[in-house]
């Protein structure tokens, strides 16, 4: 079996001897106090209910940490985000998707030789098994993508149930890569088939990104064959998207996870939580957006009004964690702009988009409410010039943001400490009531 002896190292790491002190009715109780290593400060109130017969009331879990992690940092005041320790300008500058997917599951970038066995393994994962072509069938030519995705991939570990239960570290290589290669097959194929069109294999000699363009666009003795630029925007459109700490559809996934639920079933229940328009689905409400001032709705002075006056929402600006500008927005708006000039292709969307984006960060209004243009607000464009239609768009989410699932989906299983998830609530509902027969209701 693999280790699980995580937990204490991370006591140890966290561990300061300070304490909260917390007065109830007069009686003080001391709350043990842990530092994670960026000197974030938590009180750990574990004990809480037991020793004080209260809990603590936080909707949307905003105050509340889950977990003890060393994948992904975020500090939304300063604008930071670290993959293990990396800035992610750096990967971005530096490394490809794969690169970063190796780092984020297993806490350092490969070797040269660790990097080759892992591409290695991705092309000798990345074919379906016939059986599971067949599923495709069962889908009507409306099913969303998502809903295809999710069933698909879970559906995944019944042809592979000797790695429902993982027992090595080489188990959970070969799942890790299954996943992180099959992801794309059956997202080209969800699509292929909403469209009629036959599945394309995957190429074992085409790169990651370059792989799944072809199998999106091309067309039986007629290869799709995307520019440099277009691969390379792709790729930072995956790697910024790889992981971004404990959002919604990672602490399900961690969650999931608690129940001591298998790889598969765990990442396809973090592909149902993308899918809502609030998490994944931003980027889509963007297009929607943009399309709706182009073909002549309203002007974007006009548009800034309405959101002001609570009328409209304005899509892909603000973000829950970022209260400075995301730092994978300025990375993303100049892959987009790089990749159309260099292709020659006029998004009349993306002038709209950069004029929007000035006129809302020279307005006081947005200003003072720091809501700056998030990583939502340009991906779409790239996506767009892709030829990716809108209702992949959340697919594509998932495909990047598949290494960061897998990545916390590890750590929480090795740790070994991991109590199952169950949240308290506070009962608001009727008092005990007399049950009345039936012939005796009102």
């Amino acid at each position: 079996m693999i280790s699980r002896g995580n937990e204490m190292l991370k006591d140890d790491k966290c561990a300061c001897g300070k304490t909260a002190k917390l007065i109830i009715d007069d009686k003080t109780f001391e709350l043990p106090v842990i530092i994670g290593t960026e000197n974030e400060h938590a009180i750990d109130i574990t004990r809480l209910r037991n020793e004080t017969g209260y809990i603590t009331y936080d909707p949307g879990y905003a105050n509340t940490g889950s977990c003890k992690s060393d994948v992904t940092f975020v500090d939304g005041e300063k604008g930071i985000l670290r993959y293990r320790g990396y800035p992610i300008e750096d990967l971005a500058e530096h490394a490809t998707f794969i690169e970063t997917a190796y780092l984020l599951i297993f806490g350092d970038l490969p070797t040269r030789g660790q990097r080759q066995k892992f591409r290695d393994l991705l092309s000798e994962q990345e074919l379906l098994h016939e059986g599971l072509r067949h599923h495709f069938e069962g889908f009507p030519s409306t099913g969303h993508p998502m809903a295809i995705l999710s069933a698909v991939i879970n559906a995944l570990g019944c042809y592979h149930p000797d790695l429902l239960e993982i027992d090595s570290k080489a188990d959970f290589l070969r799942a890790a890569a299954k996943i992180i290669s099959k992801v794309r097959t059956i997202a080209a194929w969800s699509y292929r088939k909403a469209q009629g069109l036959p599945f394309m294999y995957p190429d074992p000699k085409l790169s990651y990104c370059r792989n799944f363009l072809h199998m999106m666009h091309s067309i039986p003795h007629r290869h799709y064959e995307p520019t440099d630029a277009q691969v390379r925007a792709l790729t930072l459109f995956f790697l910024l998207h790889a992981d971004h700490e404990q959002n919604c559809s990672c602490s399900t996934v961690r969650m999931v996870q608690s129940t001591e639920a298998n790889l598969f079933a765990s990442v396809s229940a973090g592909i149902c939580a993308l899918w809502g328009r609030l998490h994944g689905g931003a980027n889509a409400g963007v297009i929607e957006m943009l399309e709706h001032i182009h073909e002549g709705g309203t002007s974007i002075p006009d548009y800034l009004e309405k959101v002001k006056n609570k009328e409209c929402k304005l899509m892909g600006f603000g973000h829950r964690i970022y209260k400075s500008f995301d730092p994978r927005a300025k990375i993303l708006r100049k892959a987009a702009h790089d990749m159309l000039e260099s292709t020659g292709h006029d998004d009349p969307l993306l002038d709209i988009a950069l004029e929007m984006a000035d006129a809302a960060m020279s307005d006081e209004y947005f200003i003072e409410r720091r809501l700056y243009p998030n990583v939502d607000f340009y991906s779409g464009i790239i996506l767009r010039a892709l030829n990716i239609p809108v209702n992949m768009f959340t697919v594509m989410f998932a495909i990047g943001r598949m290494p960061g699932w897998i990545a916390h989906w590890y750590e929480a299983y090795a740790d070994g400490a991991t109590k199952i998830h169950r949240p308290r609530q506070v009962y608001t509902g009727r008092e005990p009531r007399v049950y009345v027969p039936l012939d005796s209701r009102i």
